[in-house]
């Protein structure tokens, strides 16, 4: 059997679609808060050259433009970048949103004193060249910063139950893996010359049960609604069952609504 090739321009454009595909800004909505408490333990300095990889609606960007810092944004979802834009232009902020792919950024090396990503970059097909570019485009001494879901907890357990009945296509490499310390670490390598990672928690809650959950992700978010839409009637009939239990099994809620605290791997790291 041949080796799926993760750099094909045929994956890319496939990972494109699904990320456009729904509508990812009101899953985005869900951890908005987190984000702006991610971006705050940074201390971004003011004037600061910031790059917010996989940025989406831009969650990270617009806090960070806050302080004062000169925000740039890329994302391959074109969509995505339209609605972080019309976030950035409601408080007056001066964002650059750009169209790029997480393995291949379209900067120079050393552009920026931070480069940050949240359950974004982690996504990309190619970790290792992942790494490579969020150390290449960052200054000397600067930072990278990431926060990435663990392989424990609901999001973990979700991605299981999703892929034991809708596998996805041959090659991919776990998103998951970016939550163990260890492989971060490798990945990284000799490119940094610290690196902190601690483990936070984001509370999801929303005004409906389970099954109004599963529901809400299969119509917004793309790789949701691209694993159900790999299974005839009956399979979606038993993911979307099964994914139910999952998130009742983590609920934290007696009532009608669905509260979730999900852990994440804060990583912060110096480039050496």
């Amino acid at each position: 059997m041949p080796t799926p090739d993760n750099n094909s321009p045929q994956l890319k454009q496939n990972l494109k679609n699904m990320w456009m595909s729904g509508d990812f800004g009101k899953v985005a909505a869900m951890s908005a808060k987190e984000a702006e408490h991610f971006v705050s333990r940074l201390n971004i300095p003011r004037g600061a050259k910031v790059l917010d990889v996989a940025c989406g609606t831009g969650n990270l960007a617009i806090p960070a433009a806050r302080t004062g810092a000169q925000v740039t944004g890329v994302d391959i979802a074109t969509n995505l970048l339209e609605q972080a834009r019309e976030r950035a232009a409601k408080e007056n902020l001066q964002i650059k949103f750009d169209e790029g792919d997480a393995e291949n950024l379209p900067y120079a090396d050393g552009s920026f004193n931070v480069v940050m990503t949240m359950f974004g970059a982690i996504f990309a097909p190619n970790p290792e060249k992942t790494a490579r570019e969020l150390v290449r485009v960052c200054k000397p001494g600067g930072t990278i910063a990431m926060a990435n879901w663990r392989p424990d907890g609901l999001v973990a357990h979700t991605f299981h139950v999703t892929s034991r009945h809708s596998p996805p296509p041959p090659g991919g490499i776990s998103p998951l893996l970016w939550g163990d310390e260890n492989v971060v670490r490798e990945r990284f390598g000799s490119s940094v010359s610290g690196i902190e990672m601690t483990r936070r928690s984001v509370e999801f809650r929303y005004p409906f049960s389970p099954k109004g959950v599963v529901q809400f992700f299969r119509e917004y978010f793309g790789p949701s609604a691209a694993a159900f839409a790999r299974l005839d009637a009956k399979g979606q009939e038993a993911l979307a069952a099964d994914l139910e239990a999952a998130w009742a099994q983590f609920n934290r809620s007696q009532g009608d609504e669905t509260v979730v605290p999900v852990d994440y791997l804060e990583v912060v790291a110096t480039k050496a």
